[in-house]
């Protein structure tokens, strides 16, 4: 059974959230531990985005990668321009969003766009 320990910085440490499963003798299932640091200006905008929500590009992304069964990862071109409105289709692991914009539906990551906010 393999071990390993793994180093992580963060600036405040009241951000911090930890998770602990514990080692269970039976199964021979090791700890998990999970630590996720954010701050909470990131978490409050994270939790407006769901599917379908809609989205505006901030920063152009240096590649893209399709969203299709077979993806296709390509320089972005002036494919996808800040200002770009789109709507998230779905989420992916690790702030990884699938966003269907008026070119087709890529694999952008959460830092790229922001929520659009409607004013009605």
């Amino acid at each position: 059974m393999a071990f390993s320990i793994s180093a992580f910085s963060c600036s405040n440490p009241s951000d911090v959230q930890m998770q602990l499963n514990s080692f269970n003798l039976r199964t021979r299932k090791p700890n998990a531990h999970i630590i996720k640091c954010e701050s909470k200006e990131e978490s409050a905008r994270r939790s407006k985005l769901e599917i379908g929500s809609p989205v505006i590009i901030i920063e152009a992304p240096k590649m893209v990668k399709t969203a299709a069964s077979v993806p296709c990862l390509r320089v972005n071109s002036g494919l996808i321009k800040p200002g770009d409105v789109g709507r998230i289709v779905s989420r992916k692991p690790k702030d990884l969003w699938a966003v269907r914009l008026s070119i087709g539906t890529y694999l952008i990551d959460g830092k790229y766009f922001k929520a659009f906010e409607v004013d009605e």
